[in-house]
């Protein structure tokens, strides 16, 4: 286990080169590069983190382009996430474009919006969702509906004047922020940055872990 020192500049070049150059012939001579700039540094910081937060999953970085019109064979990030007792995601990326944090339930699965919309609808766990949103977006963060675009008009079952309508079409919550390539990226100094990031999060975090909970379905590779 080697101590987290940060992303060295070389992990920015790295993708910014990938995206120019996403072919098996490239990666293939980078790999060495990858390695030592990318996956090692990441390695090292979920091994520093693992212990306050439990275990992470760092991403293949393979694509699965089976059903997508991008044949592209490589992520052009790297992604880790672990999940809380509560259900709700940590996530750490590392880009071209420097550090991304988040967390939330930003791949909601239905069980998990199912509930999530029943609480908001309540009048004592809505208004405590509202608020949540509102102290995390003070702090800084930028507060979302997840990966899925929010439904155009009121889900089944729901009236479209309800007081809380915008929050009932979305199909998950996530809370994060880029973070880019400041200098104290490239040092040990990263890991608490990001810390910082996820305590910010933490009413929008304890509102779903409390509210919505683990999926109860099978998750899938992203």
């Amino acid at each position: 286990m080697s101590s987290f020192r940060g992303f060295p500049p070389d992990a920015l070049a790295f993708f910014a080169e990938l995206e120019g150059n996403n072919e098996r012939a490239w990666w293939q001579a980078n790999k060495p590069r990858f390695d030592e700039a990318v996956r090692a540094p990441m390695r090292a910081l979920v091994d520093l983190l693992e212990p306050e937060t439990g275990p992470f999953h760092i991403f293949r970085m393979n694509r699965d382009v089976r059903f997508s019109n991008d044949k592209t064979p490589y992520k052009t990030a790297q992604g880790a996430v672990t999940e809380t007792e509560g259900g709700s995601m940590l996530y750490v990326q590392i880009s071209s474009t420097g550090l991304f944090v988040g967390g939330g339930m930003y791949h909601a699965a239905t069980d998990q919006i199912a509930r999530m919309r029943r609480s908001i609808d309540a009048e004592a766990s809505g208004a405590a969702f509202v608020a949540a949103i509102a102290g995390v977006r003070q702090a800084g963060l930028d507060v979302g509906g997840g990966a899925e675009p929010a439904l155009t008009t009121a889900p089944r079952g729901y009236s479209r004047d309800h007081a809380r309508i915008e929050y009932l079409r979305w199909r998950g919550c996530s809370a994060g922020k880029e973070l880019g390539s400041p200098a104290w990226l490239h040092t040990a100094r990263a890991a608490d940055r990001i810390r910082a990031v996820w305590a910010k999060a933490e009413p929008v975090l304890s509102w779903l872990d409390s509210n919505v909970g683990p999926s109860e379905t099978a998750p899938r590779e992203r």
